[in-house]
């Protein structure tokens, strides 16, 4: 599946901020260690890497098959209470694993779940695929995406492949045609061709035949 989102930005744009708080560099820990000052990260940063961390858990959770395409909606009032308390923030991600991995057969599906600041606001809607614009209406500013371009590619080539092979049969069975129909015109010809020289034979046997005939009431004439 291909990984899109809001969330994908926060954990690329957050790295070098991950890095100036988690792994600082020779240089910055000696200016630190120097001064014997700290950097403290401003509430939007913390947010930002609360944020990146969320979005790495959600890209470990494995999707059941029969869902090909999946939304995670979080709004900010969401976030901040997941970012405030723990626990419900492992309650949240407990559902989206239980939803993600769940079944939805027989149908292909496409799903967006929501996330607010209470479980009550938690909630799962699904389409079945080719009947889900709602999903791509309700998922272009979503914080997690994952959809199955791929295997939608793959279909477009599968069906390029029937289509073309289509118009190859078609075209094989229209020169088929055309060959049956010119042998049967020129079968049709020969057989005419074949009535009027026999009609002909026929004919010049009947005028030999009545030759023949008066020649000899002639003969027996004269001899008479």
């Amino acid at each position: 599946m291909a990984i899109s989102g809001v969330g994908q930005n926060y954990y690329q744009n957050n790295v070098a901020t991950t890095k100036n708080t988690k792994n600082v560099n020779g240089t910055e820990k000696f200016a630190l260690e120097k001064t014997g000052e700290t950097k403290e990260l401003s509430e939007a940063e913390e947010m930002e890497l609360f944020k990146k961390e969320f979005y790495e858990d959600l890209s470990k959770i494995t999707i059941h098959k029969t869902l090909n395409n999946v939304a995670i909606n979080i709004s900010e009032a969401g976030f901040k209470a997941m970012k405030d308390d723990p626990e419900y923030r492992e309650k949240i991600l407990s559902l989206l694993k239980r939803d993600l991995g769940s079944s939805l057969a027989p149908r292909n599906c496409s799903g967006v779940f929501t996330v607010g600041a209470t479980i009550k606001e938690y909630r799962g809607d699904s389409w079945p695929v080719g009947y889900d614009s709602e999903f791509y209406a309700r998922s272009g500013n979503s914080f997690f995406k994952k959809t199955s371009e791929k295997k939608d590619r793959q279909k477009e080539i599968l069906e390029e492949y029937l289509e073309k092979r289509a118009q190859t049969k078609k075209q094989q069975q229209e020169i088929l045609n055309e060959k049956i129909a010119k042998a049967e015109q020129e079968r049709s010809r020969l057989s005419q061709s074949w009535s009027s020289e026999r009609q002909m034979a026929e004919a010049a046997n009947t005028y030999d035949a009545n030759v023949m005939t008066e020649t000899a009431t002639g003969s027996a004439s004269l001899l008479g």
